[in-house]
């Protein structure tokens, strides 16, 4: 098993987090691994071309037009 430190979360956060661990009825350490868990298999991947995902990287920048050729 890996283990994850996670620095500079917020005082509200985790009382936030306090309350629902408790709310569950398991430490805070088994509602973050649910929490976790629940966002990696729950949420699916978005699958992109090529062409998108350049668009995707400079989209910060003001996004970029690019021609998509058809075979």
């Amino acid at each position: 098993m890996a283990t994850l430190t996670i620095r500079q979360l917020d005082e509200k956060t985790k009382a936030r987090l306090r309350v629902l661990a408790a709310h569950h009825g398991r430490s805070m350490e088994e509602e973050v691994r649910a929490i976790l868990q629940s966002a990696v298999t729950n949420a699916p991947l978005k699958k992109r071309n090529l062409a998108e995902s350049i668009g995707q990287r400079f989209l910060p920048f003001g996004g970029v037009e690019l021609p998509i050729a058809r075979s």
